[in-house]
């Protein structure tokens, strides 16, 4: 995943991140576990929801960190796919349904 725009995480950008800050990074710590813990969902499916929620925000350490968490957590490859699919589906589907507002900006320029 390396190239000059996404460094590799590390040991020491997470120990820098608890210098620096280290109540915040505690609490987003705290609040990540309670997300991801079993509870009316169970984790492996917060995990592809995960999968598919970050091919939409594009964050590629995201995209690494949540499919290694899907596949540990006993989703299968296919399962993970299919999220991203779902994800790509829903990026078009914004897409098609934004298009209302250009309809309605064409509509209301032809009554000008």
């Amino acid at each position: 995943m390396h190239d000059k725009m996404y460094p590799l995480p590390s040991k020491d950008f997470s120990q820098r991140r608890r210098e620096l800050t280290p109540e915040i990074d505690a609490a987003f710590h705290a609040f990540s576990d309670a997300a991801f813990a079993d509870g009316a969902l169970p984790r492996k499916l917060k995990q592809l929801i995960s999968v598919a929620v970050a091919h939409t925000t594009q964050c590629p350490y995201c995209i690494r960190s949540h499919t290694q968490a899907a596949l540990h957590d006993g989703a299968s490859e296919c399962e993970i796919m299919e999220a991203i699919w779902i994800a790509s589906e829903m990026r078009a589907g914004a897409a098609f349904a934004h298009s209302n507002i250009a309809l309605e900006a064409m509509a209301d320029a032809a009554h000008r």
